[in-house]
């Protein structure tokens, strides 16, 4: 594997900013990589529902469920955020179409729901089969959300959102959800990994690995790795977000059959700092590496 620095020009890129990054870039079929901070263990938010989708279809294709399964989703269940955990009602939909807005709009309520059925206990085995030895996952977003609960003292949803908003910003940085050592969390050079066995059918059988491709290619969140590619330029990604936190893992497939998979963690000092700045640093920064990569 020939490996490159990138350190410096990530960093320049996020300091214009006032944000500091880790990120990892490797050309999937040649292994050179460039990388700024890689190895280091980061946080991943829902950066892991890209495993929760590959267990899911990994089981799909080997018919221990069937994707058509119905389930209701109903108010006990709703998490918040995007997709059914915004819906007012009761809704039906089936495990793929879990699986679809677990990817597409990160619903944690689908993303919940959708462990629930293929069984949580089962993730752990299949990084491990993977040889992602530093990935450590706590759970679901149900999981994750209880931890922020249990920190500030909220019983539920709606106390958590009036003692969160009057938390100074260092009680906020010292909740577990912020911690990779007590958080699902990984290092930017195993999510390649992970994404590089995707996209080489590695991950489990050729149709479950394209069912995971197919439905990141469907993220509609643009703004960050694919907002750095000219149009041409296919991005499939998955993004992560927690406050002062942006996160995004992807793969950007050229026209001449170029692959590249990528990582990238910012971290903002300052939790108002504009998003969409951040954002496009990452699309920028994603965009230097591969191009790098691709003269080496």
């Amino acid at each position: 594997m020939g490996r490159a620095h990138y350190r410096g020009g990530v960093l320049t890129i996020f300091d214009k900013v006032g944000a500091g990054a880790h990120a990892h870039v490797v050309d999937i079929d040649t292994g050179h990589d460039v990388g700024a901070r890689p190895d280091e263990q980061v946080v991943i938010a829902s950066v892991f529902k890209i495993l929760l989708v590959l267990e899911f279809a990994r089981q799909a294709v080997a018919g221990q469920l069937d994707p058509t399964e119905r389930v209701l989703v109903r108010a006990a269940d709703r998490l918040g955020g995007w997709g059914t955990a915004g819906c007012a009602d009761d809704v039906e939909l089936s495990l793929r179409d879990l699986a679809y807005f677990t990817m597409s709009v990160s619903d944690n309520t689908a993303a919940d729901l959708l462990l629930r059925r293929i069984g949580p206990d089962v993730l752990p085995l299949l990084t491990a089969e993977l040889g992602l030895t530093r990935t450590r996952l706590i759970g679901g977003p149900r999981q994750v959300l209880e931890s922020m609960f249990d920190d500030v003292g909220a019983r539920d949803a709606a106390e958590f959102a009036r003692v969160f908003a009057a938390l100074p910003e260092e009680r906020i940085r010292s909740l577990r959800v912020f911690d990779p050592e007590h958080t699902t969390s990984s290092t930017p050079r195993e999510i390649t990994r992970l994404l590089g066995l995707i996209w080489r059918d590695e991950a489990g059988p050729a149709a479950a690995c394209a069912m995971v491709r197919d439905l990141m290619a469907r993220q509609m969140a643009w703004t960050r790795l694919p907002s750095g590619f000219p149009p041409e330029v296919r991005v499939a990604a998955k993004t992560g977000t927690l406050p002062g936190l942006h996160i995004e893992a992807g793969v950007a497939e050229y026209p001449d059959g170029g692959r590249y998979a990528i990582a990238v963690f910012a971290r903002t000092p300052r939790l108002a700092t504009r998003q969409i700045d951040v954002d496009l640093a990452m699309g920028e920064a994603a965009h230097a590496a591969v191009e790098q990569l691709r003269r080496m």
